[in-house]
């Protein structure tokens, strides 16, 4: 199996959320294929020292969406089958939402909006210190919804952290709705663009598309921060989740497990 498949990270995440019978899977699911690729190839880590000071930043502003990420660093090694099975227990370190306790997982997130600041302030530091570090922070486009995440994207510009890269989860949905009901966000991409970054939209689930985009932006130390924006599909890869808002509260049954399982090609 290749590293990172995204099939067998949904498993992951599945087999977590069973577990630990908690919810947020939908959105879990619509960023497997940006962390994926982004963990596969394009994030610079020591996978024997996950605090070395010259790592690249990976910050998930969208903290509800963990899962996703702690399956990847299972995949790096850096979280055992143990820690998977024990997702959301008692004495878990492994929480329902982003925590900077945990290895690879560089701040405590799931009241949103801020994310994007620690992750500017990351980008900050490496250009002070002339470092080559990158700085990647993942938000949700009902996230947008905050002004904290437009006052960073002011800073970013001003100081031209050129080394950030913000990836927006363009799913369409955030907890009470969808994000053109609740607050509507018009074309993400321009408005990025009028904040003075470099900003591409592109396929979230689309491996190559998503590829070239992280390696053109990291490539262009322009003095802009770059924003890529990901169209994707939340519950993507399970028919009975794809696109449907309930599974961003819904636990699992036996028969929902068992059922969603075998549409990704795995025995229960």
């Amino acid at each position: 199996m290749n590293k990172y498949n995204a099939n067998h990270i949904r498993r992951v995440i599945l087999d977590m959320a069973y577990s630990g019978a908690t919810v947020h899977i939908g959105c879990a699911f619509s960023i497997v294929e940006l962390l994926a690729v982004l963990y596969r190839k394009h994030l610079q880590v020591d996978p024997a020292n996950p605090a070395i000071s010259t790592r690249d930043y990976m910050v998930l502003s969208k903290g509800h969406g963990v899962m996703a990420q702690y399956a990847c660093l299972h995949e790096l090694g850096w979280l055992t089958d143990d820690d998977i099975k024990r997702y959301f227990k008692d004495g878990t370190r492994l929480k329902g939402l982003a925590d900077a306790h945990v290895p690879g997982v560089e701040a405590t997130t799931g009241s949103l909006g801020h994310g994007l600041s620690v992750a500017a302030g990351l980008a900050l530091a490496a250009k002070l210190n002339k470092t080559e570090q990158t700085c990647y922070a993942l938000v949700g486009d009902g996230e947008l919804n905050e002004g904290a995440i437009w006052e960073a994207a002011l800073f970013a510009a001003h100081f031209k952290l050129d080394n950030l890269v913000v990836i927006i989860d363009k799913n369409g949905f955030q907890a009470m709705g969808t994000t053109d009901d609740v607050i509507a966000l018009g074309n993400i991409e321009e408005k990025f663009r009028a904040f003075g970054f470099d900003a591409v939209t592109i396929d979230g689930h689309d491996e190559t598309a998503i590829d070239a985009a992280y390696s053109s932006m990291k490539a262009a130390r322009n003095g802009r921060p770059k924003a890529i924006v990901a169209t994707s599909v939340k519950g993507k890869g399970v028919s009975f989740m794809e696109h449907n808002n309930i599974w961003h509260y819904t636990r699992l049954t036996p028969e929902t497990y068992a059922a969603a399982i075998t549409e990704l090609g795995y025995t229960a």
